[in-house]
């Protein structure tokens, strides 16, 4: 199977990439090509709200999206979001990346791609993914896509002390697993 691993923290050496590390190991082990792409890095703007994609074409904004990150997405067969959590939900820089689904909704949503979340939350809280998992359920639902498993790290706000949860190994475990 073919994996794009789209990370979307700033912090390339933080939590959620440790998280995105772990999947990546247990995938390539099970015999999968995973391929990663660095969201936050990228140059991906908003969707412009435009219509001239007609929700089927190329977009007219020729960034890192239409250039790269489209094609990408074309040729997978699962799409693993990769976040940390800031204020209960997605980081922008992978909601714009969501947002972009619409120059290809109906192709994109015909191809049923496979998905996997995987979160890092400083908070440790039993409500702070809530709405991250809310959003996660829905476009899934929306996209076609089939949920292949989660992991939703809690209290990984810095590297060490989510080397000190069990959440890196749940990651690796779901990547292995596929």
């Amino acid at each position: 199977m073919k994996i794009l691993v789209m990370e979307s923290s700033g912090n390339k050496n933080g939590s959620s990439n440790l998280l995105a590390r772990g999947f990546i190991r247990g995938a390539r082990e099970a015999g999968h090509e995973v391929t990663e792409f660095d969201v936050f890095r990228a140059d991906i703007r908003p969707c412009l709200g435009c219509g001239r994609c007609g929700m089927a074409g190329d977009c007219v904004q020729k960034d890192d999206y239409e250039k790269q990150l489209k094609g990408m997405i074309r040729s997978t067969d699962m799409l693993v979001f990769v976040m940390p959590v800031y204020y209960y939900n997605w980081p922008a820089q992978l909601k714009v990346v969501v947002d972009r689904f619409y120059s290809f909704t109906g192709e994109l949503t015909d191809m049923r791609k496979k998905a996997v979340l995987l979160a890092a939350a400083w908070d440790d809280t039993s409500t702070v993914f809530e709405i991250v998992k809310a959003y996660y359920d829905r476009i899934c639902e929306y996209m076609q896509f089939q949920d292949c498993g989660t992991v939703y790290g809690r209290g990984c706000g810095s590297l060490s002390m989510t080397q000190r949860t069990p959440y890196p190994q749940k990651a690796y475990e779901l990547g292995k697993s596929l």
